[in-house]
């Protein structure tokens, strides 16, 4: 569950102070809104972000005002407004990584028969900004917008692995401080990540964040010094320990690295 805003924010205001403390807690309130989780009240919203309920109540009346909520009376909560939407989609549509990677995906899921994800880093979460499900009628139930936890995930450890010494040093002290009874082991997990991307090329997570799902990971380094992830998933009855590890994994991280030499091509 996402947490960010007052100690991060207050941090942020110490060390820049051209940084608006305003704002960034404001995208706190629509940040905290998830495509499963689509309806939250202002207690829910303190609980996410940590910030005072007096100044929840505040934030989603401005955001209610500007569009980018919507208030509903029935139940005494918000959902995202219209006004979220044309942000979203012309973010989506300049990310060239998804128009090069939507075909790939698709073939993938296809011939796998699971579903397949492009995601990009959102806090301590994977943010799916790309999507393809399988013909069959099992499928995950995710989709664009979904996010996923770092800590627990194929692709968030794929991520986790590929990022650079000092991201993961900030991964694991906001993991750590955030879940210190699990820490250990999600430490032990991240760490068989590192080890695996480096000799396999993948990640993989066989039940780690749900017990029923499998999934590889493999990590795609962006122009621009960013890291996106390809993830392959399925009911851990369709794809086994042996299939994902044998089958899924290496082709998952052959077609990042295709993928990786096609975003270098474009202009």
């Amino acid at each position: 569950m996402r947490k960010r805003s007052v100690a991060a924010s207050a941090k942020d205001e110490e060390s820049d102070r051209q940084f608006v403390a305003a704002i960034a807690r404001g995208f706190d309130i629509l940040h905290a809104f998830q495509a499963e989780d689509p309806i939250l009240g202002n207690q829910d919203l303190a609980e996410r972000t940590g910030l005072p309920r007096a100044t929840v109540s505040r934030l989603t009346h401005t955001l209610t005002r500007l569009g980018y909520l919507i208030y509903l009376p029935r139940f005494g909560k918000y959902q995202l407004g219209l006004g979220a939407v044309p942000v979203g989609q012309l973010a989506l549509a300049n990310l060239a990584i998804r128009r090069v990677a939507a075909p790939l995906m698709r073939q993938i899921a296809q011939e796998t028969d699971a579903s397949v994800a492009l995601g990009l880093r959102n806090g301590l979460s994977m943010l799916y900004v790309e999507h393809v499900s399988p013909r069959s009628a099992v499928a995950l139930q995710l989709a664009v917008g979904s996010r996923v936890p770092i800590a627990l995930t194929a692709m968030g450890r794929a991520y986790y692995a590929a990022a650079g010494e000092a991201e993961r040093a900030a991964i694991d002290a906001e993991l750590a401080a955030r879940m210190p009874v699990e820490w250990p082991r999600i430490r032990e997990g991240l760490h068989e990540a590192m080890v695996m991307r480096a000799t396999l090329g993948f990640t993989a997570s066989t039940g780690d964040w749900n017990p029923t799902v499998h999934a590889a990971g493999a990590a795609i380094a962006l122009p621009g010094g960013e890291i996106a992830v390809l993830n392959c998933g399925a009911p851990a009855f369709l794809m086994d320990r042996e299939r994902l590890m044998r089958e899924i994994g290496p082709r998952l991280g052959a077609v990042a690295r295709r993928i990786e030499a096609m975003v270098l091509r474009q202009p």
